[in-house]
């Protein structure tokens, strides 16, 4: 007999979104935080833009496009609290809450994030140790070691602001009303999941291996939903998405974009489609098991 997973701790979670818990109102509300988000980015960058002046605005813009430096690629992760910001006006008016109320209890979500860490990057260590040590070539020193310890706890700071700010709106916002007005997982867990995974489709930057990146995101989206339904806070999902970002963008990244902070590169490109598809396989499985380690150290 199939044993049901351990949802009851989720109750209590999505309890602040009871009150408000039409459909209509998400809608509005997810449409009016990506309208605000959208917006204050503008704004931020305008701002810089303006501050750098018109002779390197161009420059700028094609820096920020690439994320080759690491300014370029601290404006692109701090700009993810634009998302919260701008999920907090149509949260207050539509719901009468504030953003913390996504989150789950502070002292619950706090001590989870803390175990799941742990473990985590115990994990992460000892699959660095195990073999290959490779990707099938000699990875690339991006950054030298020193200038990357010298920028470790801003660029830490900065994957967190990031990884908080997905997971407040998709796991936090649209999983709490959903669940409050639908109870199948298959409304909760998979409409923010397709939305989190539609929003990781970029043909123009990960050319044939688009639509199954795609298809990783939503399941990603998925296994955190479950997790966060299981712990009853976004502890456990922040950690985990936070060590695994940390490791894509701070450890080791692909070197057409977003490499600005990353210690190494991997010897193939976005563009090496077979080269890529062979390691997406390993990313699949280590995904899997992060999921499942962080289920243990919640012991749901």
């Amino acid at each position: 007999m199939t044993r049901l997973p351990d949802y009851s701790a989720h109750a209590g979670f999505i309890a602040p979104a009871q009150a408000t818990k039409q459909v209509w109102r998400v809608v509005v509300g997810f449409i009016a935080a990506g309208f605000l988000y959208i917006l204050l980015n503008q704004l931020l960058f305008q701002s810089v833009y303006r501050v750098m002046g018109d002779s390197n605005a161009v420059a700028f813009m094609n820096e920020l496009l690439s994320g080759k430096t690491p300014f370029a690629m601290y404006m692109v992760l701090g700009s993810f609290g634009m998302m919260i910001l701008g999920l907090a006006v149509p949260l207050k008016l539509l719901h009468q809450r504030g953003v913390s109320s996504l989150i789950g209890p502070s002292a619950v979500a706090w001590g989870q994030f803390k175990m799941v860490l742990a473990i985590l990057v115990v994990l992460q260590v000892v699959v660095a140790i195990l073999p290959p040590w490779d990707f099938g070539g000699k990875l690339v020193r991006n950054m030298d070691i020193g200038p990357w310890l010298m920028l470790l706890p801003f660029s830490l700071l900065a994957v967190l602001i990031q990884v908080s700010a997905e997971e407040i709106v998709f796991r936090g916002y649209l999983q709490q009303q959903l669940a409050a007005r639908f109870r199948s997982p298959l409304v909760w867990m998979v409409i923010p999941s397709v939305l989190f995974a539609l929003g990781h489709y970029q043909p123009e930057a990960m050319g044939e291996n688009a639509l199954i990146i795609t298809v990783w995101a939503g399941i990603f989206g998925m296994l955190m939903a479950d997790l966060t339904a299981r712990a009853g806070s976004l502890g456990p999902a922040i950690a985990l998405h936070f060590v695994n970002n940390v490791f894509a963008i701070l450890i080791v990244s692909l070197p057409d974009e977003l490499s600005g902070l990353s210690l190494f590169l991997t010897p193939f490109s976005m563009n090496d489609t077979a080269a890529l598809r062979a390691w997406l396989p390993v990313d699949f499985l280590l995904m899997f098991v992060m999921w499942l380690a962080a289920r243990l150290a919640i012991r749901r």
